[in-house]
């Protein structure tokens, strides 16, 4: 097989941790891989898969053009030179003249259903690339059922077409933390010893952050000791975000933590006193799982995937702030519920490995690589 990670961005998010841990995983379990790598990655694939081979691709891939002529292409003669089997691309786009069995890792259909919680440029480039990738490649996976529910609303394909494999969770990464891991996560953030609220994701429209800013701040305005809102992630292109967070009084503390470092996620995440993620949906939620993981007790919505993910291990609320507000203050004043809710996240969340992710991909690369042979 021949894993194509050039499309993920230095900045790991879902996607990035996705073909992290699968590629991880996948030489660990033996199989035989190839990982084609921006140069910048190439110490870190390595060192991921130390029994795979790792090929970086040219130093002119680094913008999304260039990597994406490199990928039409240079990736099929790179192919046909190393004589795979399969080439998997894991994020929506694929080479479009491969000779060989193509596997496409679809994340989710709100570029469809919900195009303008995208950029209007980025939602037009993924639809075009999501129904390319179901006309022409030998098999797409999904994360849930409930992205191969919406794939087969919108793009008319038989749900059942769809390879349906879950994420995984990296316990090495998330775990329930030490005091330690929870005081470095605290001093990272400039907390000192206030609870606080935290919310892990990019800061983009599909994650609702607004509502969740306006929630919290109706939630404990009346607390005489109110936690604070801790926002972890990349900043992204909500311009509500702004708004709303100059709405808050001034007495209550919203911090804009920005990226943080994986070290310190564990910490973060189990160190509150809950996780809120009030998202408007989801291919898989990865963000939930790895907050379940760290024993976290977690808010989230009904959305999409997200029951899939947190069954009955969360709780959840509707999207408008009056809900999340109306969450929080039932959970922030029972701490008996959020201990237990925070007991049977840990459990669910074993039942998800990227051992088993792995071990489903290459059922499907089986049977995309016969499927193809077949229609030779």
């Amino acid at each position: 097989m021949l894993i194509d990670a050039t499309a993920v961005p230095a900045d790991r998010g879902g996607v990035g941790r996705y073909v992290d841990s699968l590629v991880a995983a996948l030489d660990e379990d033996g199989a035989r891989i190839t990982v084609a790598c921006q140069p910048r990655d190439a110490r870190l694939y390595a060192e991921l898969a130390p029994r795979s081979r790792v090929l970086p691709t040219p130093t002119a891939t680094s913008t999304r053009t260039a990597r994406l002529t490199w990928e039409q292409t240079s990736l099929p003669r790179l192919a046909r030179r190393l004589g795979v089997d399969v080439v998997h691309s894991p994020h929506y786009t694929m080479p479009l003249a491969l000779n060989t069995a193509s596997v496409v890792t679809l994340h989710d259909a709100t570029f469809f259903t919900d195009a303008t919680l995208h950029s209007s440029v980025k939602a037009r480039f993924f639809r075009a690339w999501t129904i390319t990738a179901l006309r022409r490649a030998s098999l797409c996976v999904v994360p849930s059922q409930a992205t191969a529910d919406e794939l087969g609303k919108v793009a008319r394909v038989d749900p059942a077409s769809l390879e349906i494999i879950q994420h995984g969770v990296d316990t090495e990464r998330f775990h329930p933390p030490s005091p330690a891991e929870v005081k470095a996560a605290r001093d990272a953030v400039g907390l000192g010893r206030t609870p606080y609220v935290a919310f892990l994701g990019a800061l983009e429209p599909r994650k609702n952050v607004p509502a969740l800013i306006r929630g919290f701040a109706r939630a404990v305005s009346r607390m005489p000791e109110p936690p604070a809102l801790v926002l972890a992630g990349q900043p992204g292109w909500d311009t509500q975000v702004e708004r709303a967070l100059d709405a808050v009084p001034h007495r209550l503390r919203v911090i804009r933590a920005g990226y943080l470092p994986f070290e310190t996620l564990a910490g973060f995440l189990g160190g509150a006193e809950l996780v809120a993620y009030p998202s408007l949906g989801e291919g898989f939620g990865l963000p939930v799982l790895e907050a379940m993981a760290c024993g976290a007790c977690v808010l989230t919505t009904r959305r999409l995937s997200l029951p899939e993910v947190g069954g009955d291990a969360v709780a959840y609320c509707g999207v408008g702030a009056g809900d999340v507000a109306s969450a929080l203050v039932e959970l922030l004043g029972d701490p008996s519920r959020r201990a237990a809710l925070a007991a049977a996240a840990q459990r669910r969340a074993k039942e998800f490995s990227w051992a088993t992710t792995a071990e489903r991909h290459r059922e499907a690369y089986a049977r995309a690589a016969h499927d193809h042979r077949r229609r030779r």
